[in-house]
């Protein structure tokens, strides 16, 4: 009996599993989930515990055994989604920037934004020029250590502290300058609104960036926002497309497939490469629950989606979240006292974590104009408990996402989002050099001939395996006596299997034929049933009308002419 109940007690203590979640001010939280414990039950202990009600914008983050970095499913069970050893380490991050972080009604939630673009900031993230990086570092010091005061900060005070990944002794003057002479009188809430305004101006706001290939071998980098899908290439921005402008994103393998339907009927697809299988499908996911969260009106509009085409199912996902319109209803509704804010104080070892990467730049070559530049391996590294993957640079600054922010950065013509003392020069820049920004439809050109063709040794193993004329006469006569040489019932079994070889051609040709006058219907004809309107609307068959039987009906058109008039000329 003893025995049985220590057994018992045992086991009950291996369903239960120890998870230490990282938040956004570096503290930890550790709980104890059971073995079929959802994600949801994990994230509402989070929210719990630190007071939160405008929940929807954030999610637990973590980075399976392969390296490959995930959102924790709500709906499915955190102990088989991790696959790895327990204790379980996650983070908690902002998964869906708040489009207007001013219009979020309870302070801690734009508090807990604040954390997560600060930490942007520092990771290279976030990219801006340096007057507007050093106004973002002086609201970050007057939020975190208040108004300036001679007797507690000395001269070059602000050294002290890392805000970017690597910056210069001028930089650092102006910030403090900013904050001495600027800010005063400015409370630690007011800065941090302050400090999310114009962060939202800036072009990488809410970027989360894959590292993926584009169709020609160029490294690219592909980022959802709360008003669209991102390209970066190089230095530059290169395609920013609108959510109500992308019809559909699919993935096969490790190609990314993005859908876009613009103005005047026109229908282009976007292909990149991930570096895995993984790293695709993390990309494709991604896509579909930014999309879902951002354009949808309401969350039972939400469908279950395919990764793959009409005739092949794939990975099917389905966006379990409310989106953002019904979020910022719920904020509305909000009627409580507001939550106490525990804000640390800004020391070095906690704010600023890895304050001893990335020196200051203090002594840099004059001929190399003091730009500040990170790699993609500095980055990577950084990244190693970020809610984010590769940093990217951007020095574009076309048409901004909002259109008070378009009139008054009209006038700028200096264009550059880097942290820099000078102008950005793509010569200092280690990153990939900056590409000529190609027409979609040259993207679709180079993705129609990026096809690969059987090898040498391939070609002449077939050839091998093709019977000659001879083989097939001396096969042919040898059948023919094997026939011959038996006697009335093998007769009748050859005769059956004659029949059903023609009945199965017969059918196979019904069908194509009935496949073939279905095709024109649904091409030629202007019948509105919702069976052919479904068929018509989806993007595999606007593609094969597009690419495929137009130019065919236009090849059989030109043939018939030509036939039509060689009679008539004879």
């Amino acid at each position: 009996m003893l025995s049985r109940l220590m057994s018992g007690s045992s086991r009950s203590l291996e369903r239960e599993y120890s998870c230490t979640v990282r938040l956004l001010d570096d503290s930890e939280y550790t709980c104890t989930i059971q073995r079929d414990a959802k994600g949801q039950y994990l994230f509402d202990l989070l929210c719990h515990h630190l007071n939160l009600l405008e929940k929807d914008y954030f999610g637990i983050r973590f980075v399976d055994p392969d390296k490959q970095r995930h959102w924790l499913e709500f709906t499915k069970s955190v102990v088989k989604q991790l696959r790895s050893q327990p204790p379980f380490t996650m983070c908690f991050r902002v998964k869906f920037y708040p489009a207007d972080p001013a219009a979020l009604k309870e302070e801690i939630t734009r508090y807990l934004v604040f954390l997560q673009i600060k930490r942007d900031l520092y990771h290279g993230r976030l990219l801006c020029k340096t007057s507007d990086a050093a106004l973002l570092a002086a609201y970050i010091l007057q939020a975190e250590i208040g108004d300036y005061d001679p007797g507690k900060h000395p001269e070059g005070y602000s050294s002290k502290f890392q805000f970017f990944p690597k910056h210069s002794e001028k930089l650092e003057r102006k910030i403090a300058e900013i904050h001495k002479t600027e800010l005063s009188g400015q409370t630690p809430a007011t800065s941090e609104l302050n400090f999310l305004r114009k962060a939202q101006t800036l072009e990488t706001y809410g970027v989360d960036p894959h590292p993926c290939k584009d169709v020609s071998g160029n490294a690219a980098f592909l980022a959802f926002t709360p008003f669209g899908f991102v390209v970066l290439q190089g230095n530059k921005r290169v395609h920013f497309i609108k959510w109500n402008e992308v019809t559909k994103l699919k993935f096969e393998g490790k190609t990314f497939y993005l859908y876009v339907s613009q103005k005047e009927e026109k229908k282009i697809i976007l292909t990149y490469f991930a570096p895995t299988p993984e790293a695709c499908k993390h990309l494709w996911k991604c896509g579909i629950e930014n999309q879902a969260f951002y354009k949808l009106e309401k969350s039972s509009q939400v469908r279950t989606v395919s990764s793959s085409n009409l005739f092949f199912k794939g990975s099917r996902f389905r966006y379990s979240g409310r989106v953002a319109k019904e979020v910022m209803e719920s904020s509305a509704k909000i009627k409580r006292e507001p939550p106490e804010i525990h804000r640390a104080g800004m020391v070095p070892s906690r704010s600023c974590p890895s304050i001893t990467h990335g020196p200051r730049l203090s002594s840099v070559p004059r001929t190399r104009r003091r730009a500040v530049h990170i790699s993609i391996m500095e980055g990577l590294e950084s990244l190693r408990d970020s809610a984010h993957s590769t940093p990217v640079r951007s020095s574009s600054h076309g048409d901004t996402f909002l259109p008070h922010v378009r009139s008054s950065r009209a006038d700028s013509n200096e264009r550059v989002a880097v942290i820099a003392d000078e102008a950005y020069s793509p010569a200092d820049s280690v990153l990939p050099t900056p590409v000529a920004e190609h027409s979609l439809e040259l993207m679709l050109l180079s993705r129609q001939i990026n096809g690969a063709t059987c090898s040498i040794e391939e070609e002449k193993e077939s050839e091998a395996s093709t019977p000659t004329a001879t083989e097939v006469e001396a096969l042919g006569g040898e059948l023919r006596a094997l026939c011959q040489g038996h006697g009335r019932p093998e007769e009748e079994q050859v005769n059956k299997f004659v029949l059903s070889v023609l009945r199965l051609l017969l059918v196979t040709m019904g069908l194509l034929f009935v496949l073939l006058l279905l095709l024109i219907i649904l091409t030629e004809s202007d019948l509105d049933i919702a069976f052919f309107r479904d068929i018509r609307q989806t993007p595999e068959f606007e593609q094969f009308h597009y690419q495929y039987f137009c130019p065919l009906r236009r090849w059989f058109a030109c043939k018939i002419r030509s036939v039509v008039s060689l009679l008539i000329d004879t």
